[in-house]
Protein backbone atom coordinates (compact mmCIF):
# COMPACT_ATOMS: atom_id res chain seq x y z
CA UNK A 1 0.00 0.00 0.00
CA UNK A 2 1.31 3.45 -0.98
CA UNK A 3 0.16 6.49 1.00
CA UNK A 4 -0.02 10.19 0.23
CA UNK A 5 0.83 12.51 3.12
CA UNK A 6 -0.45 16.02 2.52
CA UNK A 7 1.40 19.08 3.75
CA UNK A 8 -0.23 20.21 7.02
CA UNK A 9 0.58 23.52 8.75
CA UNK A 10 0.73 22.07 12.27
CA UNK A 11 -0.25 19.19 14.53
CA UNK A 12 -3.03 18.85 17.06
CA UNK A 13 -2.06 18.20 20.68
CA UNK A 14 -3.04 14.70 21.74
CA UNK A 15 -2.27 11.79 24.06
CA UNK A 16 -1.19 8.50 22.50
CA UNK A 17 -0.46 5.03 23.90
CA UNK A 18 2.53 3.41 22.20
CA UNK A 19 2.84 -0.37 21.96
CA UNK A 20 5.30 -2.18 24.22
CA UNK A 21 8.97 -2.28 23.28
CA UNK A 22 9.74 -4.92 20.67
CA UNK A 23 13.24 -5.29 22.11
CA UNK A 24 12.01 -5.93 25.65
CA UNK A 25 9.08 -8.11 24.53
CA UNK A 26 11.20 -10.47 22.43
CA UNK A 27 13.74 -10.95 25.22
CA UNK A 28 10.97 -11.70 27.70
CA UNK A 29 9.26 -14.14 25.31
CA UNK A 30 12.44 -16.25 25.21
CA UNK A 31 12.68 -16.15 29.00
CA UNK A 32 9.00 -17.07 29.30
CA UNK A 33 9.56 -20.08 27.00
CA UNK A 34 12.38 -21.21 29.31
CA UNK A 35 10.54 -20.29 32.53
CA UNK A 36 6.73 -20.53 32.09
CA UNK A 37 6.20 -18.96 35.53
CA UNK A 38 6.85 -15.54 33.93
CA UNK A 39 3.83 -13.50 32.79
CA UNK A 40 4.18 -10.42 30.57
CA UNK A 41 2.05 -7.26 30.31
CA UNK A 42 1.99 -4.59 27.55
CA UNK A 43 3.39 -7.06 25.01
CA UNK A 44 4.38 -5.45 21.70
CA UNK A 45 1.81 -5.90 18.93
CA UNK A 46 4.57 -5.66 16.31
CA UNK A 47 4.95 -8.21 13.53
CA UNK A 48 8.32 -9.21 14.96
CA UNK A 49 6.89 -10.07 18.37
CA UNK A 50 3.94 -11.92 16.86
CA UNK A 51 6.34 -13.94 14.69
CA UNK A 52 8.43 -14.70 17.79
CA UNK A 53 5.37 -15.99 19.67
CA UNK A 54 4.28 -18.09 16.71
CA UNK A 55 7.77 -19.59 16.32
CA UNK A 56 8.00 -20.48 20.01
CA UNK A 57 4.64 -22.28 19.80
CA UNK A 58 5.48 -24.13 16.57
CA UNK A 59 6.39 -27.81 16.45
CA UNK A 60 7.11 -27.74 12.69
CA UNK A 61 10.52 -28.55 11.23
CA UNK A 62 10.70 -25.31 9.24
CA UNK A 63 10.27 -22.05 11.17
CA UNK A 64 10.03 -18.94 8.96
CA UNK A 65 10.54 -15.63 10.78
CA UNK A 66 10.30 -13.46 7.61
CA UNK A 67 11.99 -10.05 8.25
CA UNK A 68 12.35 -10.44 12.04
CA UNK A 69 16.08 -10.06 12.73
CA UNK A 70 15.78 -10.19 16.51
CA UNK A 71 13.75 -13.39 16.27
CA UNK A 72 16.37 -14.96 13.98
CA UNK A 73 19.19 -14.33 16.48
CA UNK A 74 17.30 -15.18 19.67
CA UNK A 75 15.63 -18.29 18.24
CA UNK A 76 18.94 -19.61 16.89
CA UNK A 77 20.23 -19.78 20.45
CA UNK A 78 16.92 -21.03 21.89
CA UNK A 79 16.51 -23.92 19.44
CA UNK A 80 20.23 -24.79 19.72
CA UNK A 81 19.75 -25.86 23.38
CA UNK A 82 16.28 -27.39 22.87
CA UNK A 83 17.48 -30.97 23.28
CA UNK A 84 16.11 -33.43 20.72
CA UNK A 85 14.43 -30.74 18.62
CA UNK A 86 15.46 -30.35 14.96
CA UNK A 87 14.66 -26.97 13.39
CA UNK A 88 15.34 -25.29 10.06
CA UNK A 89 15.27 -21.56 10.78
CA UNK A 90 14.69 -19.39 7.73
CA UNK A 91 13.35 -15.98 6.71
CA UNK A 92 12.79 -13.49 3.92
CA UNK A 93 15.14 -12.86 0.98
CA UNK A 94 16.74 -10.00 2.92
CA UNK A 95 17.07 -12.17 6.05
CA UNK A 96 19.07 -14.68 3.99
CA UNK A 97 21.52 -11.86 3.23
CA UNK A 98 22.02 -10.92 6.90
CA UNK A 99 24.98 -12.63 8.60
CA UNK A 100 24.50 -15.16 11.40
CA UNK A 101 27.99 -16.74 11.36
CA UNK A 102 29.34 -15.08 14.52
CA UNK A 103 26.45 -16.35 16.64
CA UNK A 104 26.55 -19.81 15.06
CA UNK A 105 30.29 -20.10 15.74
CA UNK A 106 29.78 -19.00 19.36
CA UNK A 107 27.11 -21.67 19.85
CA UNK A 108 29.34 -24.25 18.17
CA UNK A 109 32.03 -23.36 20.72
CA UNK A 110 29.54 -24.50 23.35
CA UNK A 111 29.06 -27.81 21.53
CA UNK A 112 25.79 -26.95 19.75
CA UNK A 113 25.11 -28.55 16.35
CA UNK A 114 24.21 -26.04 13.61
CA UNK A 115 24.78 -26.21 9.84
CA UNK A 116 23.97 -23.98 6.86
CA UNK A 117 21.38 -25.04 4.31
CA UNK A 118 22.72 -22.81 1.52
CA UNK A 119 25.41 -20.12 1.76
CA UNK A 120 27.95 -20.43 4.56
CA UNK A 121 27.41 -17.82 7.27
CA UNK A 122 23.81 -16.98 6.35
CA UNK A 123 20.30 -18.35 6.98
CA UNK A 124 18.62 -20.70 6.52
CA UNK A 125 20.28 -22.83 9.19
CA UNK A 126 19.57 -26.37 10.40
CA UNK A 127 19.72 -26.77 14.17
CA UNK A 128 19.90 -30.06 16.08
CA UNK A 129 19.07 -29.10 19.65
CA UNK A 130 21.40 -30.52 22.27
CA UNK A 131 22.81 -29.80 25.71
CA UNK A 132 25.97 -27.62 25.49
CA UNK A 133 29.22 -29.24 26.66
CA UNK A 134 30.93 -26.17 28.13
CA UNK A 135 30.00 -23.05 30.08
CA UNK A 136 32.33 -20.51 28.47
CA UNK A 137 32.31 -18.78 25.08
CA UNK A 138 34.16 -15.89 23.46
CA UNK A 139 33.25 -13.59 20.57
CA UNK A 140 34.14 -10.19 19.14
CA UNK A 141 32.73 -7.33 21.19
CA UNK A 142 31.94 -5.00 18.26
CA UNK A 143 29.30 -7.27 16.72
CA UNK A 144 25.53 -6.82 16.88
CA UNK A 145 24.43 -6.87 20.52
CA UNK A 146 21.67 -9.29 19.50
CA UNK A 147 24.27 -12.07 19.17
CA UNK A 148 25.43 -11.39 22.72
CA UNK A 149 21.90 -11.03 24.10
CA UNK A 150 20.89 -14.32 22.43
CA UNK A 151 23.61 -16.11 24.43
CA UNK A 152 22.68 -14.26 27.63
CA UNK A 153 19.02 -15.25 27.34
CA UNK A 154 19.73 -19.01 27.25
CA UNK A 155 22.61 -18.86 29.73
CA UNK A 156 20.73 -19.41 32.99
CA UNK A 157 19.01 -22.54 31.66
CA UNK A 158 22.40 -24.26 31.14
CA UNK A 159 23.55 -26.58 33.96
CA UNK A 160 26.52 -24.38 34.91
CA UNK A 161 25.29 -21.04 33.57
CA UNK A 162 27.52 -19.22 31.08
CA UNK A 163 30.56 -16.97 30.94
CA UNK A 164 30.71 -14.77 27.83
CA UNK A 165 34.09 -13.17 27.04
CA UNK A 166 33.93 -10.13 24.75
CA UNK A 167 37.06 -9.38 22.73
CA UNK A 168 37.77 -5.72 21.91
CA UNK A 169 35.61 -2.61 22.33
CA UNK A 170 32.00 -3.36 23.21
CA UNK A 171 29.32 -1.62 21.12
CA UNK A 172 25.58 -1.32 21.83
CA UNK A 173 26.17 -1.56 25.59
CA UNK A 174 22.62 -0.37 26.48
CA UNK A 175 21.11 -3.42 24.74
CA UNK A 176 23.38 -5.76 26.71
CA UNK A 177 22.41 -3.91 29.90
CA UNK A 178 18.73 -4.16 28.92
CA UNK A 179 19.04 -7.95 28.63
CA UNK A 180 20.85 -8.13 31.96
CA UNK A 181 18.22 -5.95 33.67
CA UNK A 182 15.37 -8.10 32.35
CA UNK A 183 17.17 -11.23 33.57
CA UNK A 184 17.50 -9.62 36.99
CA UNK A 185 13.80 -8.64 36.94
CA UNK A 186 12.97 -12.31 36.33
CA UNK A 187 15.12 -13.34 39.31
CA UNK A 188 18.18 -14.51 37.34
CA UNK A 189 21.57 -13.32 38.60
CA UNK A 190 24.18 -11.97 36.24
CA UNK A 191 27.11 -9.54 36.08
CA UNK A 192 28.64 -7.53 33.20
CA UNK A 193 32.11 -6.24 34.07
CA UNK A 194 35.41 -5.73 32.23
CA UNK A 195 34.29 -7.31 28.94
CA UNK A 196 32.99 -10.38 30.72
CA UNK A 197 29.36 -11.35 31.24
CA UNK A 198 28.62 -14.03 33.82
CA UNK A 199 25.11 -15.48 34.10
CA UNK A 200 24.37 -17.87 36.97
CA UNK A 201 22.44 -21.11 36.41
CA UNK A 202 18.78 -21.08 37.43
CA UNK A 203 16.57 -24.18 37.27
CA UNK A 204 13.30 -22.45 38.08
CA UNK A 205 12.02 -19.07 39.21
CA UNK A 206 9.07 -18.02 41.33
CA UNK A 207 6.06 -16.54 39.49
CA UNK A 208 6.86 -13.09 38.09
CA UNK A 209 4.71 -10.49 36.31
CA UNK A 210 6.85 -8.16 34.18
CA UNK A 211 5.45 -5.02 32.50
CA UNK A 212 7.05 -4.06 29.17
CA UNK A 213 7.93 -0.38 28.79
CA UNK A 214 6.71 1.24 25.56
CA UNK A 215 9.17 1.51 22.72
CA UNK A 216 11.54 4.52 22.73
CA UNK A 217 12.44 3.95 19.08
CA UNK A 218 8.75 4.51 18.29
CA UNK A 219 8.78 7.64 20.46
CA UNK A 220 11.49 9.10 18.21
CA UNK A 221 8.98 9.84 15.44
CA UNK A 222 6.96 12.04 17.79
CA UNK A 223 10.08 13.88 18.88
CA UNK A 224 10.63 14.57 15.18
CA UNK A 225 7.01 15.70 14.70
CA UNK A 226 7.17 18.14 17.62
CA UNK A 227 10.58 19.45 16.46
CA UNK A 228 9.14 20.19 13.00
CA UNK A 229 5.89 21.73 14.34
CA UNK A 230 5.40 25.38 15.32
CA UNK A 231 4.35 25.25 18.96
CA UNK A 232 2.47 22.11 19.97
CA UNK A 233 2.86 19.22 22.40
CA UNK A 234 2.25 15.46 22.34
CA UNK A 235 1.88 13.17 25.35
CA UNK A 236 2.80 9.50 24.92
CA UNK A 237 2.86 6.48 27.23
CA UNK A 238 3.96 4.25 28.83
CA UNK A 239 7.52 5.36 29.63
CA UNK A 240 9.91 5.29 32.58
CA UNK A 241 12.38 8.01 33.49
CA UNK A 242 14.88 5.27 34.36
CA UNK A 243 14.60 3.23 31.18
CA UNK A 244 16.40 0.04 30.13
CA UNK A 245 16.36 1.22 26.49
CA UNK A 246 19.36 3.01 25.00
CA UNK A 247 17.09 5.04 22.71
CA UNK A 248 15.87 6.93 25.80
CA UNK A 249 18.77 9.32 25.09
CA UNK A 250 16.29 10.94 22.67
CA UNK A 251 15.23 13.26 25.50
CA UNK A 252 18.75 14.65 25.74
CA UNK A 253 19.45 14.76 21.99
CA UNK A 254 16.22 16.54 21.06
CA UNK A 255 16.81 19.36 23.54
CA UNK A 256 19.25 20.60 20.88
CA UNK A 257 16.52 20.29 18.26
CA UNK A 258 13.91 22.28 20.18
CA UNK A 259 11.96 19.65 22.11
CA UNK A 260 11.53 19.54 25.90
CA UNK A 261 10.64 16.26 27.65
CA UNK A 262 8.55 16.19 30.83
CA UNK A 263 8.04 12.91 32.73
CA UNK A 264 4.79 12.43 34.66
CA UNK A 265 4.19 8.99 36.20
CA UNK A 266 4.10 6.66 33.16
CA UNK A 267 3.86 9.28 30.39
CA UNK A 268 6.15 11.78 28.70
CA UNK A 269 5.04 15.10 27.23
CA UNK A 270 7.06 16.46 24.31
CA UNK A 271 6.78 20.23 23.90
CA UNK A 272 8.27 22.63 21.37
CA UNK A 273 10.57 25.19 22.98
CA UNK A 274 11.60 28.56 21.61
CA UNK A 275 15.02 29.23 20.18
CA UNK A 276 16.96 28.19 17.13
CA UNK A 277 17.76 24.46 16.91
CA UNK A 278 21.44 23.61 17.14
CA UNK A 279 23.29 21.85 14.35
CA UNK A 280 24.64 18.45 15.41
CA UNK A 281 27.95 18.89 13.61
CA UNK A 282 30.39 17.79 16.33
CA UNK A 283 29.88 14.09 15.74
CA UNK A 284 26.94 12.59 17.64
CA UNK A 285 27.97 9.01 18.49
CA UNK A 286 24.97 6.68 18.07
CA UNK A 287 26.83 3.38 18.45
CA UNK A 288 24.67 2.63 21.50
CA UNK A 289 21.39 3.68 19.84
CA UNK A 290 21.67 3.24 16.05
CA UNK A 291 17.92 2.75 15.52
CA UNK A 292 17.26 6.47 16.01
CA UNK A 293 19.80 7.62 13.41
CA UNK A 294 17.26 7.77 10.56
CA UNK A 295 14.85 9.85 12.62
CA UNK A 296 17.52 12.34 13.70
CA UNK A 297 18.88 12.76 10.16
CA UNK A 298 15.41 13.39 8.73
CA UNK A 299 14.53 15.80 11.57
CA UNK A 300 17.65 17.85 10.84
CA UNK A 301 16.84 17.83 7.13
CA UNK A 302 13.31 19.07 7.90
CA UNK A 303 14.71 21.83 10.11
CA UNK A 304 17.15 22.87 7.37
CA UNK A 305 20.18 22.25 9.58
CA UNK A 306 23.16 19.93 9.24
CA UNK A 307 24.24 16.98 11.34
CA UNK A 308 27.16 14.59 11.64
CA UNK A 309 26.29 11.16 13.06
CA UNK A 310 28.82 8.43 13.86
CA UNK A 311 28.82 4.88 15.26
CA UNK A 312 26.52 3.66 12.49
CA UNK A 313 28.38 0.55 11.28
CA UNK A 314 25.51 -1.82 12.19
CA UNK A 315 23.03 0.07 9.98
CA UNK A 316 24.44 -1.58 6.86
CA UNK A 317 23.17 -5.03 7.93
CA UNK A 318 19.67 -4.05 9.05
CA UNK A 319 16.44 -4.57 7.06
CA UNK A 320 18.25 -2.66 4.32
CA UNK A 321 21.52 -0.76 4.10
CA UNK A 322 20.06 2.16 6.02
CA UNK A 323 22.91 4.54 5.23
CA UNK A 324 22.49 4.10 1.47
CA UNK A 325 18.71 4.29 1.82
CA UNK A 326 18.91 7.57 3.78
CA UNK A 327 21.26 9.06 1.20
CA UNK A 328 18.99 8.07 -1.70
CA UNK A 329 15.77 9.41 -0.21
CA UNK A 330 17.07 12.63 1.38
CA UNK A 331 18.79 13.58 -1.90
CA UNK A 332 15.55 12.80 -3.75
CA UNK A 333 13.88 15.46 -1.58
CA UNK A 334 16.61 18.02 -2.27
CA UNK A 335 19.13 17.42 0.52
CA UNK A 336 22.81 16.59 0.35
CA UNK A 337 24.27 13.79 2.44
CA UNK A 338 27.65 12.06 2.60
CA UNK A 339 28.06 8.57 4.04
CA UNK A 340 30.92 6.26 5.03
CA UNK A 341 30.86 2.75 6.46
CA UNK A 342 30.32 4.24 9.91
CA UNK A 343 28.89 7.76 9.60
CA UNK A 344 26.73 10.25 7.77
CA UNK A 345 27.06 13.99 7.29
CA UNK A 346 24.00 16.01 6.28
CA UNK A 347 24.56 19.46 4.79
CA UNK A 348 22.23 22.34 5.78
CA UNK A 349 19.58 23.00 3.12
CA UNK A 350 16.81 25.57 2.78
CA UNK A 351 14.62 24.04 0.07
CA UNK A 352 12.60 20.82 0.08
CA UNK A 353 11.01 19.30 -3.00
CA UNK A 354 7.33 18.36 -2.87
CA UNK A 355 5.27 15.41 -4.11
CA UNK A 356 8.28 13.08 -4.12
CA UNK A 357 7.90 9.37 -3.40
CA UNK A 358 9.93 7.96 -0.49
CA UNK A 359 11.01 4.35 -1.01
CA UNK A 360 11.03 2.27 2.19
CA UNK A 361 13.23 -0.70 1.12
CA UNK A 362 11.12 -3.11 3.24
CA UNK A 363 12.33 -1.12 6.26
CA UNK A 364 9.75 0.05 8.81
CA UNK A 365 12.03 2.80 10.12
CA UNK A 366 12.38 4.40 6.68
CA UNK A 367 8.60 4.85 6.44
CA UNK A 368 8.22 6.26 9.95
CA UNK A 369 11.33 8.47 9.92
CA UNK A 370 10.25 10.32 6.76
CA UNK A 371 6.54 10.69 7.66
CA UNK A 372 7.04 13.80 9.88
CA UNK A 373 8.22 15.73 6.79
CA UNK A 374 4.52 16.13 5.92
CA UNK A 375 4.74 19.14 8.25
CA UNK A 376 7.05 20.70 5.65
CA UNK A 377 5.96 19.29 2.29
CA UNK A 378 3.59 16.83 0.62
CA UNK A 379 5.05 13.41 -0.11
CA UNK A 380 4.25 9.80 -0.93
CA UNK A 381 5.39 6.76 1.06
CA UNK A 382 5.82 3.44 -0.73
CA UNK A 383 4.93 0.13 0.93
CA UNK A 384 3.55 1.98 3.96
CA UNK A 385 2.28 -1.23 5.61
CA UNK A 386 5.90 -2.06 6.45
CA UNK A 387 5.42 -0.13 9.73
CA UNK A 388 3.63 -3.19 11.14
CA UNK A 389 7.05 -4.74 11.78
CA UNK A 390 7.38 -2.63 14.94
CA UNK A 391 4.44 -0.18 15.18
CA UNK A 392 1.22 -1.34 13.45
CA UNK A 393 -0.85 1.66 14.69
CA UNK A 394 1.59 4.30 13.41
CA UNK A 395 -0.56 5.78 10.62
CA UNK A 396 -3.67 5.79 12.84
CA UNK A 397 -1.76 7.67 15.53
CA UNK A 398 -0.55 10.24 12.99
CA UNK A 399 -4.14 10.84 11.92
CA UNK A 400 -5.02 11.55 15.58
CA UNK A 401 -2.45 14.37 15.41
CA UNK A 402 -4.17 15.85 12.34
CA UNK A 403 -2.04 14.36 9.57
CA UNK A 404 -3.94 14.03 6.28
CA UNK A 405 -3.23 10.56 4.92
CA UNK A 406 -4.83 8.82 1.94
CA UNK A 407 -4.14 5.81 -0.26
CA UNK A 408 -2.24 6.69 -3.41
Amino acid sequence: MNLKLEHIPNIESNTLQITGSKSETNRLLILQALYPSISIENVSNSDDSELMQKALQSDELIVDIHHAGTAMRFLTAYFAINEGRETVLTGSKRMKERPIKILVEALQQLGCEISYENEQGYPPIRIHGKQPKTNSVSLQANVSSQYISALMLIASSLPSGLEILLEGKVTSVPYINMTLSLLNDAGIKGVFKDNKITINPCKEISPKNIVVESDWSSASYFYSIVALSDNKSVTIGSYKEQSYQGDAKLAEIYKNLGVETTFDQNTITLKKISGKPQELQDGLDLSNSPDIAQTIAVTCFGLGIGCYLTGLHTLKIKETDRLEALKNEIEKLGGQIHITENSLRLEPSALMKKDKTVATYHDHRMAMAFAPLALKTSLYVEDANVVSKSYPDFWLDLEKLGFKISEA
